[in-house]
C-alpha cells in the first residue's frame, strides 16, 4: 500500500461547498461504486443497518433545497450576529462566506446523497454511539472514494430540523432515520492542501486524561 497517496486522500478530503462544478453531469455509477466501496465499511454487530436515497430528480432537489434553504440561511444569520465584527476579518469570514455560498446555490448542486439508519435513536449515550457509529465510518469512506474520483462533498445537517417534512417528500418511512445530507459534485479544482489544525498533542492525553501524549 503506497502510504503517500492514503496520506494524501486522507488529509486532503476537505468539506467542499465553493469549489462545486453546477454544470457537470455526475454519472450514475460512479456515485454506485463509491457507495459499494462505502459498506465496506465496519458495521456493529455486522448489521448492515445502513440506507442510501440518491437523490437527482431536480423538482426534488428543489423541495429539499428549500427545506435547507429556510434553516440554513437562520442559521447562518445567528452565526454572523454571534461573530459580531469577526465576521468580517479572516478566517472567519471565509468560513461563513463558504457555508451562506452552499444555503445559496443547494438545489443546483447535481445530486444529493441522503445516509440513512434503519430504526431510530434511543437517547442514551451508549446506544447512540452504536447507532450513528453504525454509519458514519461508511459515510466518511463514502467522501473519500468521491474525493479519490474528483468529486467533493460536505457532510450537512440542515434539513434535518424538518427530517419528518424531508420524509414526505422523499418517501422515506418513519422507522427510517435521516443522518445527514451530502450534495455531491465534481470540483473546480483538485489543488486541496491540508487544513490548519491544533497540534495533535494538545488534543491527545496518555493513560490519563491531561497527562501529556508525549
Amino acid at each position: 500500500m503506497d502510504t503517500a497517496v492514503t496520506d494524501h486522500l486522507l488529509s486532503t478530503t476537505r468539506a467542499v461547498r465553493r469549489k462545486l462544478d453546477l454544470e457537470r453531469e455526475v454519472e450514475p455509477e460512479v456515485i454506485t461504486d463509491c457507495l459499494r466501496l462505502a459498506v465496506q465499511a465496519p458495521t456493529p454487530g455486522a448489521a448492515q443497518s445502513w440506507r442510501w436515497l440518491v437523490v437527482r430528480d431536480q423538482d426534488l432537489r428543489t423541495q429539499i433545497g428549500a427545506i435547507f434553504r429556510e434553516v440554513g440561511s437562520e442559521y447562518m444569520r445567528r452565526r454572523r450576529e454571534a461573530a459580531g465584527a469577526a465576521a468580517e476579518q479572516q478566517p472567519m469570514k471565509r468560513i461563513l462566506d463558504s457555508g451562506q455560498h452552499l444555503v445559496d446555490i443547494i438545489e443546483r448542486v447535481p445530486v444529493f446523497v441522503i445516509p440513512c439508519v434503519q430504526g431510530r435513536p434511543h437517547g442514551t449515550n451508549a446506544a447512540d454511539s452504536v447507532f450513528y457509529g453504525g454509519i458514519f465510518p461508511a459515510v466518511w469512506s463514502f467522501q473519500l472514494a468521491l474525493r479519490s474520483r474528483g468529486l467533493g462533498s460536505t457532510l450537512t445537517s440542515y434539513h434535518l430540523v424538518k427530517e419528518a417534512e424531508a420524509a414526505r417528500i422523499l418517501g422515506i418511512p418513519d422507522d427510517v432515520t435521516q443522518v445527514g445530507l451530502l450534495p455531491i459534485a465534481y470540483t473546480t479544482t483538485q489543488d486541496f492542501k491540508p487544513g490548519t489544525r491544533q497540534p495533535v498533542e494538545e488534543l491527545s492525553y496518555l493513560d490519563r486524561w491531561g497527562t501529556p501524549l508525549v
